[in-house]
């Protein structure tokens, strides 16, 4: 039946294409001096035109399969090209197709004066090709910026405990070791964090895989993870995001880099504490708030001279050194403290070593204990 059906659509077309290509003939054998209307009868007229027709629509009632074959080729290379492409590029380029024949369709009144009809449809197909093309290639190469743009000028929502806000902060997508660690929890509970909160799904999937571990530590992080992750929704309402729409990201199996590839189409920031993946998303360009780096900026500031009180747990690397740590973690380093170990002395600050890892105290013990 559709078989059947084609052959009497591409028939009909054919048969128009034939009126058409006899209504250009006449038309170039008027101009050359010859008009067709004074040498033939309107029955006449008639009878050419659908001769002309007959055999148009057999040639094209001929070529049915072929046109069928390569169209259904053509739909196979379009939903395979469809797969490959994100919904961000998709959405893209048929945003640029709608302006390009928007324009188009402005610019077909310019050949309102034209008198032929047959060629006034010749340049408004032309005009609808070009510009719909070039629309479309416009969008595809400068898709990024037209959508940093859109995204500046979109007011986002913002969830937050005293209801939702409006902002055009970008979405900050959490990855799995910033929910394990579980400080990401009481920072959005201070609202310093601005934005949607983004929780991607393949790193749900990763916290599940974590917390079924056969490592009794790695399981005990995974369940920590999600009891978390359960706090943030349920505090928050954030939902897990789903990427199963960006094909984009399918053919990517790290879920480091798919982080990444996410952050790029949404225009957004990963928020971390993976000293690795924050190295490899400066490399890409992706702006990365890290934890770490957040807690070691709020620490106190110690400097050279001050005098604190430390609890000395163990021996240093050097010898008759000794280590103590402060509440927030922080490594103190005591020279010529090793026969205190144990103990509860007062030390003197002598320098402070900032690093990437944290911040290093080192000191003595002072006069008196």
């Amino acid at each position: 039946m559709l078989k059947k059906l084609w052959n009497v659509v591409f028939t009909v077309i054919g048969m128009i294409i034939g009126y058409g290509a006899y209504q250009l003939a006449a038309y170039i054998m008027a101009t050359q001096g010859y008009d067709l209307d004074d040498h033939l009868s309107a029955t006449e007229e008639l009878f050419v035109v659908a001769i002309i027709a007959i055999i148009f629509g057999i040639i094209f009632y001929k070529l049915t399969p072929v046109f069928t074959r390569q169209g259904r080729k053509a739909a196979v290379n379009i939903e395979s090209d469809l797969k490959k492409t994100s919904t961000n590029d998709l959405i893209t380029t048929s945003v640029g197709l709608i302006v390009g024949l928007i324009i188009a369709y402005l610019m077909s009144g310019l050949y309102e004066g034209v008198t032929i009809p047959i060629l006034q449809v010749i340049l408004n197909i032309i005009t609808y090709l070009i510009l719909g093309s070039l629309g479309v290639i416009i969008a595809t190469s400068r898709g990024k910026e037209i959508r940093d743009a859109l995204l500046a000028a979109r007011r986002v929502t913002v969830p937050g405990r005293g209801g939702k806000a409006k902002s055009d902060t970008a979405p900050k997508i959490l990855d799995t070791s910033v929910i394990i660690d579980g400080r990401i929890f009481d920072i959005m509970k201070t609202g310093f964090l601005e934005g949607p909160i983004i929780i991607p799904e393949f790193v749900l999937v990763e916290l599940q895989h974590v917390a079924d571990s056969s490592d009794s530590l790695k399981r005990n992080r995974g369940r920590r993870g999600l009891d978390i992750l359960n706090r943030i929704r349920a505090e928050y309402g954030v939902e897990i995001y789903s990427t199963a729409e960006d094909k984009s990201l399918e053919e990517i199996p790290e879920v480091d880099i798919k982080l990444l590839k996410l952050a790029q189409n949404m225009n957004g920031k990963v928020v971390t504490n993976d000293f690795n993946l924050n190295k490899v998303a400066s490399i890409k360009g992706v702006p990365v708030l890290n934890i770490n780096e957040l807690a070691n900026t709020l620490k106190p500031v110690v400097l050279p001279g001050e005098e604190m009180i430390i609890s000395l747990v163990k021996e240093g690397k050097e010898r008759n050194q000794a280590v103590a740590y402060l509440d927030d973690g922080t490594m103190i380093v005591v020279e010529d403290g090793r026969r205190f170990i144990g103990q509860t002395i007062k030390v003197t600050v002598t320098s402070v070593l900032q690093t990437t890892a944290g911040r290093m105290i080192f000191a003595k013990p002072s006069g008196d204990k």
